[in-house]
Parts: C-alpha cells; sequence; structure tokens
C-alpha cells in the first residue's frame, strides 16, 4: 500500500480554556485575542519542515488540506504550500508525491486557477502531482465563500469538468456553464501528467451520491477516520465496496485512501505520556470545536444523502462529543491510534485489511503537538510502522491507477474510463 503524509497547519499554542470561552473554532473566532505573529509564523514554517523530514524519510507522498478561516488550519490554499514542497524534493532529487489533497471545487468561484496551479505544480515536481478535489465542508464553502447551500455540489461538478477539459484540450475552447462564462479557455500551463491526466481523488464523509460519482468516474475516494473509524468505518467502507459491487467496479484497495492520527512511542504508556494533551487539544479546541451547524447546513446535502443520514445518523461517530471527550474516549472510537510500533502496525495493519484500504494518509502532527515531538513521531513511524504497512496488498496483484507513472503507478487512458 501507499503511506503518505497528512499535514495541517494548526495553531498550536491556543489559550488553555480556549473551548470553554469561545463557541466555535472556524468562522467566528478572534484571531488577535488567541495568536501572536510568532506563532503563526512558526505554524507555517515547522509545517512545511516536518512536510520535509517525512519526505526524506520515505514517506510516499506529502499530503495537505485546506480550510478558511480556521484555527485548527490555517492552510486556505495547499498549493501555495505544495508548490513550495515540489520544488524542495525535486531539487534534492526525492521522488515524493506531491499531494494537494484539499483543493475544494464546490466552494471556487475561479476554477481556471486551481486548474492553473496544479498543473503549475505537477510541471515543478516533474510529473508527480495527486489532485485532490473534496466538494467542500459547508461552514467554508458556504459561510466563508457565500455559496449557496444548494449550489455546492452544482458548482463542483461542474468546475471539476472545466479543470479535467482546460488540461485535456489541445485547442481553445469557450465556456458557457451555468456558474462559469469564458470566452475563450487556453490553459497556460499544462499539466505535465497528459497520458492520462494527473491521479484524482475525491474526499467525502460518505454519502451514497459522492461514492457512486467516485466509481463510476474512476476518481480514487478518501475518507478520513477523525469521526472515530470504529463507530463509522464499518458503515462506510462496507457501503462504498457495495456500491462497487453494484455497479460492477472491481473492488480494488488502491482506488480507497484513507486519513488516521496517528502516535507513536517506544511503549504504549509512552505514547499516552507523551501524546494525550495534543491529542485532547486537536479534538476539543480543534474539530471538535466546529458546531454541527457548520457542517451540516441545509440544502447542502441532496435527497439520497438525508436519507441515508436519517437511517444510519452514525456516519458522524463521535463528532457530537468531541469536545469533551478524553483521550481515552478518542482512543476506543479509533479517532486516534496510538502506543508502540508494535501496537500502532498492528491496528493499522487490521484495519486497511479489513477495510481494504490501499492508501494511508498519517498524521503525525496534530493541535498543540510541538515541532521536535512531531519530528520524532514521523521518525519513529517511518523506520518501524510504515515498511510493514507497505508490504500490504503487494502479493495480491492489484495495479495502483490512482497514482503517477512517474512513481510507480498505472494510471488509465480516459477512453478506459
Amino acid at each position: 500500500m501507499k503511506v503518505t503524509y497528512f499535514q495541517q497547519v494548526p495553531y498550536r499554542t491556543l489559550p488553555d480554556d480556549f473551548e470553554k470561552r469561545y463557541a466555535e473554532s472556524v468562522v467566528t473566532t478572534p484571531y488577535f485575542e488567541t495568536t501572536g505573529p510568532e506563532g503563526v509564523r512558526d505554524a507555517f514554517r515547522q509545517a512545511l519542515d516536518e512536510c520535509m523530514h517525512a519526505a526524506r524519510s520515505g514517506f510516499e507522498a506529502l499530503a495537505i488540506t485546506e480550510h478558511g478561516q480556521s484555527s485548527y488550519d490555517m492552510a486556505p490554499n495547499p498549493n501555495i504550500l505544495e508548490s513550495a514542497l515540489a520544488y524542495a524534493t525535486e531539487a534534492e532529487g526525492i521522488a515524493t508525491g506531491i499531494y494537494p489533497l484539499g483543493r475544494s471545487l464546490g466552494k471556487s468561484r475561479e476554477p481556471l486557477r486551481a486548474a492553473e496551479e496544479l498543473a503549475m505544480i505537477d510541471n515543478i515536481s516533474s510529473g508527480r502531482l495527486i489532485a485532490g478535489f473534496p466538494v467542500g465542508l459547508p461552514y467554508d464553502a458556504n459561510v466563508n465563500n457565500g455559496v449557496p447551500p444548494a449550489e455546492t455540489r452544482l458548482r463542483f461538478d461542474e468546475n471539476l469538468e472545466l479543470v479535467l477539459r482546460a488540461w485535456k484540450d489541445p485547442e481553445p475552447f469557450a465556456w458557457n456553464g451555468r456558474f462559469h462564462q469564458h470566452p475563450v479557455v487556453n490553459l497556460w500551463p499544462r499539466p505535465m501528467q497528459q497520458s492520462p491526466r494527473p491521479p484524482i481523488f475525491i474526499t467525502g464523509v460518505g454519502t451514497p451520491r459522492t461514492m457512486e460519482f467516485c466509481l463510476e468516474r474512476d476518481f480514487g475516494f478518501n475518507y478520513f477516520g477523525w469521526f472515530g473509524v470504529k463507530l463509522t468505518g464499518q458503515r462506510i467502507f462496507d457501503r462504498f465496496w457495495e456500491t462497487a459491487e453494484r455497479l460492477g467496479k472491481p473492488q480494488n484497495p488502491f482506488q480507497m485512501g484513507f486519513m488516521q492520527t496517528i502516535c507513536v512511542a517506544d511503549t504504549d504508556e509512552q505514547a499516552e505520556t507523551l501524546f494525550a494533551k495534543h491529542v485532547e487539544y486537536f479534538y476539543q479546541k480543534g474539530i471538535g470545536s466546529i458546531p454541527m451547524e457548520r457542517m451540516a447546513i441545509p440544502g447542502g446535502t441532496d435527497i439520497r444523502g438525508l436519507e441515508s443520514l436519517f437511517r444510519d445518523p452514525g456516519d458522524f461517530g463521535i463528532f457530537s462529543r468531541m469536545r469533551e471527550s478524553s483521550f481515552a474516549e478518542l482512543v476506543d472510537a479509533g479517532s486516534v491510534i496510538c502506543g508502540s510500533p508494535a501496537t500502532v502496525r498492528d491496528q493499522l495493519s487490521e484495519l486497511v485489511k479489513k477495510f481494504r484500504i490501499g492508501n494511508l494518509h498519517a498524521m503525525l502532527q496534530f493541535g498543540s503537538m510541538p515541532h521536535e515531538v512531531a519530528k520524532d513521531n514521523i521518525s519513529l513511524f517511518s523506520q518501524d510502522v510504515m515498511p510493514h504497512l507497505q508490504r500490504i496488498w503487494s502479493d495480491e496483484g492489484f495495479e495502483h491507477h490512482w497514482w503517477p507513472e512517474a512513481l510507480g503507478g498505472a494510471p488509465k487512458n480516459e477512453s478506459a474510463h
């Protein structure tokens, strides 16, 4: 399997009583009351340093997400950070994927800019781009960017088609869509990966429509484990593979990506001592401090998605109580896997085999975790856990169609879709 390093840019020194004083970690969180300029500057430098440490440690891609007006992730455009990483890894001769995992197209009012940015990264990296296109979180797309909830998915669909055509069409063309009108589209630059285009993954929360869309279009699908994979995993992954079977699609594990928060130390006891406070910081002050009304705005989910949630509201797992959850409760839910290399290795191996996951995004810095602790976590994981995971699926005969050819992938031509 492929193991990528997953990075956000959190503000690491929020007030101790943050979750008690402030209503949320996004949109309305006061900036000057809770931050200092050095802390913000350091967060970006440290995030880039951690990514480069992961690249040098052998991770197969560097994945970065996108969130606006957010204290738990201050990266409103991952392409800016990924372009720096593309150059730095190319300069050092490190063959690792450059993976802007979250360039939201549901909120984008300038999809051609996103297409150009990603094409630029593909050229800087000599064809190592993996493109991530989430629909977009409601608080970000609808509140921060003013997109009506009912338009989010419609914009995503149109924007994605415009990006794909702009990457590939050899001749200038006019575009007269519902949301965008362009008399001439003639993208400069185009992606270096032209036979076929760069691999694409769509990140979602597990709605049936998004899963069907990925399978019908032969895109990869990413799911994040913050909600507690022990609570949500069975229903989410079963839904994907059952949908694949119904549509007559092969159950290739490389089409599935999964992000997991992970902590590794020499022993289970040391891991809890070292990481518990940082786990609680991330979930209580960060993800868990996003109110549900920011995550599920009326009009943003189609009828099939609503029907699925009404039948099985457990898709959100532990989310509604994260703000009060202890380290032990978060471990029990599977929101974090924490322990010795053997403990982490065994739990991750069981999880990826059970759910047919071919791409693991390892989140090894989060919340208040200091820079040096994060680097140690990256090192120990890469040395004592990652090699065992990379062997999974190696003898099953699956080809990775969602990975750059320059990095050993076997991408399909568009005609095969």
